[in-house]
């Protein structure tokens, strides 16, 4: 398996609560654009020529690419590496009515699939989460994605100030008569570097505390599985197989994705040799490095098995489905987590229970070293 991640730098408006590499820009050459990723993806291809089996648009704000653009990376990607069958092609998109209008038109170019950042319902919470569009707006996007795509997912963000319990589970028992198969739920993590970092420390609002934040995440499991559309994932849930993100799942399994565009990372397997890619952040000087010398990787290097080891335990235990666990990782400490009800055996499988889910970071640093399950969690 391997994946395809075009990363879209562009956004509309930076959200208060995003980390990710997005800038702000009116006026978009899709053109030069399109010809720089072209000429990056040639680049790769002389490098890795494993088949293709899922393809992802990502951001930043990828909606605002034109379905043109769209649908030229995708024929040239395609061309190159060729496609695996029943590949899945996603584009992350905003609610807002200009993008959602274009949903035809991006099926046309070749996505079988759009997530859709539709975060809440709510016009008072989109309000404080810096969101462009509405309610109503969200309500209209997610529609027009039923009726033109077979599977779609839509995103919230919850355990936000001042958010009751009662008011989460109002709205996420709201949010399920639109799904269709699939949704995202996040709880608000606060970033360095974003504006609601410097908006806490000013104490301009108080995030919930840890434990109003599980009772969070379990009321979240509890709807989830009653409503048939489970946990497979820390924050993903599907109704079925089919309906579970497959680029998303190659990419916690620990399987080879290429990343192209600012910013993009990758992970690819080269002569036995699992290789961490890294693009230049910087729009214009990935362009300018991309027509000078073919790329913008500032990192393209061999990772260590320490790294690799950490990596795929931090992927990995992310997974209801679990996975087996690297030799060099002690007995003692899966017995531990095992009787402490955070994980489970199954045959050769280690899973994590709803409790080790809810405790990932925790459970990952106590297998890696730390020296007490319950001071991390």
């Amino acid at each position: 398996m391997t994946g395809f991640y075009i990363h879209w730098p562009f956004c509309a408006a930076k959200c208060p609560y995003c980390d990710f590499n997005v800038h702000l820009r009116e006026n978009i050459d899709q053109q030069q654009m399109l010809d720089t990723y072209i000429k990056e993806m040639e680049y790769v291809f002389a490098r890795y020529k494993t088949p293709v089996s899922s393809v992802f648009f990502g951001g930043g704000t990828p909606s605002l690419m034109s379905p043109q653009t769209v649908g030229a990376i995708i024929d040239k990607i395609q061309a190159l590496w060729g496609f695996k069958n029943d590949i899945e092609i996603t584009l992350e998109a905003n609610p807002n009515s200009s993008e959602a209008q274009k949903f035809a038109d991006f099926k046309q170019a070749g996505i079988n699939r759009v997530s859709i950042g539709v975060q809440s319902f709510n016009n008072e919470r989109l309000k404080f989460l810096g969101r462009i569009h509405d309610g109503d707006a969200a309500l209209k996007a997610v529609s027009s994605a039923a009726e033109i795509f077979d599977k779609f997912s839509f995103d919230l963000i919850y355990a936000t100030p001042k958010q009751s319990l009662d008011e989460w589970k109002t709205e996420l028992k709201q949010a399920l008569q639109f799904a269709k198969g699939h949704m995202s739920l996040y709880q608000l993590t606060i970033e360095k570097g974003t504006k609601f970092y410097l908006s806490e420390a000013r104490g301009d609002f108080v995030m919930p505390d840890e434990d109003t934040g599980a009772d969070f995440y379990e009321v979240t499991q509890e709807i989830m599985s009653a409503s048939g559309m489970p946990a497979y994932e820390v924050s993903n849930y599907a109704a079925n197989e089919d309906h579970q993100s497959a680029h998303n799942l190659n990419y916690w399994r620990y399987g080879d994705y290429i990343g192209i565009g600012p910013g993009a990372h990758g992970r690819l397997t080269v002569n036995g040799n699992k290789i961490a890619t890294r693009v230049h952040r910087a729009p214009d000087i990935w362009q300018q490095r991309i027509a000078e010398q073919g790329h913008a990787y500032e990192q393209w290097e061999s990772l260590n098995d320490e790294t690799q080891t950490h990596e795929k335990l931090m992927m990995g235990l992310r997974l209801v489905e679990g996975m087996k666990l690297p030799e060099t990782i002690a007995r003692t400490k899966i017995d531990t987590l095992c009787d402490e009800g955070f994980l489970l055996k199954d045959g050769e499988l280690v899973k994590p229970t709803r409790k080790g889910l809810a405790c990932h970071n925790a459970v990952v640093g106590y297998l890696l070293g730390g020296s007490n399950i319950h001071a991390a969690a």
